[in-house]
């Protein structure tokens, strides 16, 4: 059985490399030419509270949500991991993907006065790539204390996400393009292999349930 710390290695690595917000910082500058590095901070605050608060509610009602749709673990560990593959990949390709942020948001959210709550927060931290792993990961939490270190690697996520927003909102002009384009070719290595690791957890368990079966 995982301890707590190996679970939450396992779980603060997975989120962070989903949400990704090294890569979101450009972004988050790109909608905001307007507004005052103090504008950008509070929409940042406000973006990652709101995501924080998204992911705990999809954690905490992931196991409900599978039993009202009648889903399987395997089943949406591998629907999962074909979502996590896709963004994999584009992240190796040192592009945003579009699983996580389409060009339409990007403009429509360069249009808003206020991008805080959409589409920063949502989609852009807590998008489908986010929401699904937290349920994967709430699946695999079995007792209360890795449920609490589950929440706990949430807020630390956003607060690491926050901390990220709020230099690039500082500092702008610092960033470093092929910097970036290197930090997310290997966060996206890192997140194809999250993802190959959960399709094997999946046709582990539907080998055991055969075999058992």
């Amino acid at each position: 059985m995982m301890d707590w710390m190996q679970f939450g290695l396992l779980a603060f690595g997975s989120l962070f490399v989903i949400v990704d917000p090294v890569s979101t910082a450009p972004a988050f500058l790109a909608m905001t030419p307007q507004n005052t590095p103090e504008q950008r901070i509070q929409m940042a605050r406000t973006a990652c509270l709101v995501a924080a608060l998204v992911l705990v509610l999809f954690a905490a009602a992931g196991e409900w949500i599978f039993r009202f749709l009648g889903i399987t673990l395997p089943a949406f560990q591998i629907a999962a991991s074909v979502v996590l593959m896709m963004v994999a990949l584009d992240m190796l390709k040192a592009q945003r993907s579009r699983v996580q942020e389409t060009r339409e948001e990007t403009e429509a959210g360069a249009a808003k006065e206020d991008i805080s709550v959409t589409p920063l927060a949502i989609p852009l931290l807590a998008g489908p790539g986010a929401i699904s792993t937290v349920i994967l990961l709430q699946s695999q939490a079995k007792g209360w204390t890795l449920q609490a270190v589950l929440y706990a690697v949430i807020a630390a996520v956003m607060l690491a996400s926050y901390a990220i927003l709020h230099t690039a909102a500082r500092s702008s002009r610092f960033l470093n393009p092929i910097a970036l384009n290197i930090l997310a070719r290997i966060m996206g290595l890192l997140l194809a292999a999250v993802a190959v690791q959960f399709m094997v957890n999946a046709l582990r368990t539907l080998k055991s349930d055969l075999w058992s079966g």
